[in-house]
C-alpha cells in the first residue's frame, strides 16, 4: 500500500496558496492542489496499517488507501473510479471539507496524517482535465418519477444516484441556481461556482431535470430563509405529480442572538452577507448589498461560516475584522491517545483567520450600542463556564467599535414550513423525523415522502450530505422497484 517505507521517508506536503496580499482582492480559489509528482510523493505515505480506520473517519466511506495507492503508481484513471464509486462530487469535498479521514489516519498518532484531501483534490482536478468525468445514463428507463426538493450537495446526489438507474428526476430549487448552500453560502475563494455548473451539465446529460425559481410551500413573511422563487407548487401537487419526493434542503433556521439593540441596522445574520457577495460574483444586480468596507466588523460564532464572514469582510476592505466566540480557546493540540481516531477538538485557524482578523474566546455579547438607527458599538462580557455552566466574569464588560455586526452562531433546522406543510412528523430539534437504520430508512411519516442530509440530520457537512443522499437514493429505488443495485 503505497510505499512500505514511504511514511518513514517522507514529509507531509499541504498544498500550495497564493500570497495573502493577492488573494485578497479578488473572489478567486487560491489553494493550488499538487502537482503529479507531488501527490504521488504524498500517496507513498500510505501505510499498510491493516486497519484502514481513515475509512470509517470518512463519512461516505472513501477506500482511501486504494486510491492513495493508484496515484503513487500514476494510475489516475483507475484512481478516479475508485473516489466516484463511493463519493458523487469530490471537487466539493476534496475543497472545503474539513478531513475527518485525516483525524483517523493511524499515521496521526505519532505524526502528521497522510494528505487524504489534497491527494482527493488532485485526482478529481485531473479526472476534468482529462476528460474522463462524462455522463453516465441508464441503459433502461424505469418510468417512475422523483421529486427532489432543494439542489444542494444531499439533493444532488439523490437526484444522480436515482437518475443513473433509470428514474425521471425533478430538482426543485427556489433560487434562481442551482446548488443550495454550495452555491450561496460557500464563498468563491473557497470555492469556484463553476464545479457546480458543470457537475449540472453532467446530471442533466444523464436526464435529470432542474426547475429554479421554484418554492414548494409557503414561506412565512419575515422568514430568514432567502427565496428568489416566483413559483409557488403545493406539496399535494408533487405528491399527486411525482411516486417519490425526496426533501433535501438545508438546515436554513439560523441561530439568532436576541439581546438589545438586535434590530439595529448594521446587525445582520452571515446568510444575510454571505450569498449577497456570491451573487455578485455570478454578475447578478445586487441593488442592496451589504458591505464591509471601511467598517469595524464583528463577527459572532467561531465556525466555519464566521471564518467565511472573515475572509468576505477583508476583500471587501473592512477597517478591522474582530471573531467571538463564546466557549472558550480550545487546545493548540489535541491528546491524541485520548481521542484518536475520533474528530478532535482544537485550535484552527483558516485561510482567512491568516488574512487578517482579532480572535478571542469565552466572549458573551450583552448588547448593540446603535447612533441614529445604526449599530455602533458591542458591549461585550468576558465568561467562565463551570461544570457546564457559563458564568459572567465580574467587572469584565467592554466597548467596541462595531459598524457590521454578523451572526455567525450556526443553524438550529430547516425551515419550518416545508415540514409542515408536507405534514411531516418532526423530532425535538426540528428535523425531519427519520430513521437511518432498519426497515424504511430515511422515510417520513407521510407516505412516499423521503428526507435526507440537514433536513433530516440538521446542520452538518457537505460530506454528511452526499453520504445521506447517496442512501436515501437506495431507499427510494427499492421503494419504487422493491430492490436496489444502488450501493449504500
Amino acid at each position: 500500500m503505497g510505499k512500505s517505507t514511504g511514511f518513514l521517508e517522507f514529509q507531509r506536503l499541504s498544498e500550495a496558496s497564493l500570497p495573502v496580499a493577492e488573494r485578497v482582492h479578488n473572489y478567486r480559489e487560491f489553494v493550488l492542489h499538487l502537482s503529479d509528482e507531488e501527490a504521488k510523493v504524498q500517496g507513498a505515505r500510505c501505510m499498510d496499517c491493516g486497519i484502514p480506520f481513515c475509512n470509517n473517519g470518512c463519512p461516505v466511506n472513501n477506500i482511501i488507501p486504494d486510491f492513495n495507492d493508484l496515484v503513487y503508481r500514476q494510475d489516475w484513471k483507475q484512481a478516479i473510479d475508485v473516489l466516484h464509486s463511493t463519493n458523487n462530487f469530490p471537487e466539493f469535498t476534496g475543497r472545503i471539507c474539513p478531513a475527518p479521514c485525516e483525524a483517523a489516519c493511524t499515521l496521526t498518532i505519532n505524526s502528521d496524517a497522510v494528505g487524504i484531501k489534497s491527494i482527493e483534490h488532485a485526482i478529481i482536478d485531473k479526472a476534468w482535465e482529462m476528460g474522463w468525468v462524462v455522463p453516465q445514463p441508464p441503459a433502461v428507463k424505469t418510468g417512475k418519477k422523483v421529486a427532489v426538493v432543494g439542489s444542494g450537495p444531499a439533493g444532488l446526489a439523490v437526484a444522480q444516484q436515482l437518475a443513473r438507474v433509470g428514474h425521471d428526476v425533478t430538482v426543485f430549487e427556489k433560487n434562481s441556481r442551482v446548488g443550495g448552500l454550495l452555491r450561496y453560502g460557500i464563498p468563491d475563494f473557497k470555492m469556484e461556482k463553476s464545479h457546480i455548473d458543470r457537475r449540472v451539465a453532467q446530471m442533466e446529460a444523464e436526464g435529470v431535470s432542474f426547475r429554479t425559481g421554484v418554492r414548494i410551500g409557503d414561506l412565512p413573511e419575515g422568514s430568514p430563509v432567502h427565496s428568489d422563487a416566483e413559483t409557488v407548487i403545493s406539496p399535494a401537487q408533487l405528491n399527486a405529480e411525482f411516486d417519490a419526493v425526496v426533501l433535501a434542503g438545508g438546515a436554513e433556521q439560523p441561530r439568532d442572538l436576541p439581546v438589545p439593540g438586535r434590530d439595529l441596522d448594521g446587525v445582520h445574520f452571515a446568510m444575510d452577507f454571505l450569498p449577497l457577495q456570491n451573487r455578485v460574483v455570478a454578475g447578478d444586480t445586487v441593488p442592496n448589498q451589504i458591505m464591509a468596507t471601511g467598517k469595524h466588523v464583528v463577527v459572532i460564532g467561531g465556525g466555519d461560516t464566521g471564518s467565511d464572514c472573515v475572509g468576505t469582510s477583508n476583500r471587501h476592505g473592512a477597517a478591522s475584522v474582530s471573531q467571538f466566540e463564546l466557549l472558550p480557546q480550545p487546545p493548540e493540540t489535541e491528546n491524541k491517545p485520548l481521542v484518536w481516531p475520533y474528530w478532535p477538538v482544537k485550535l484552527r485557524t483558516s485561510s482567512s483567520h491568516e488574512e487578517g482578523c482579532e480572535r478571542d474566546w469565552a466572549v458573551a455579547t450583552k448588547e448593540f450600542i446603535g447612533e441614529d438607527g445604526k449599530v455602533k458599538q458591542l458591549k461585550a462580557v468576558r465568561v467562565e463556564w463551570k461544570d457546564g455552566r457559563m458564568q459572567e466574569v465580574p467587572g469584565s464588560e467592554t466597548l467596541m467599535d462595531a459598524d457590521l455586526v454578523l451572526l455567525a452562531m450556526g443553524f438550529v433546522s430547516p425551515a419550518a414550513s416545508i415540514l409542515d406543510s408536507f405534514g411531516v412528523e418532526k423530532d425535538t430539534r426540528g428535523n425531519a423525523r427519520a430513521t437511518t437504520d432498519g426497515d424504511g430508512c430515511y422515510a417520513t411519516s407521510v407516505p412516499k415522502v423521503f428526507a435526507a442530509g440537514d433536513m433530516r440530520r440538521g446542520q452538518s457537512l457537505v460530506v454528511w450530505a452526499i453520504r445521506e443522499g447517496r442512501q436515501c437514493a437506495r431507499e427510494v429505488d427499492a421503494f419504487l422497484m422493491g430492490e436496489s443495485t444502488l450501493p449504500r
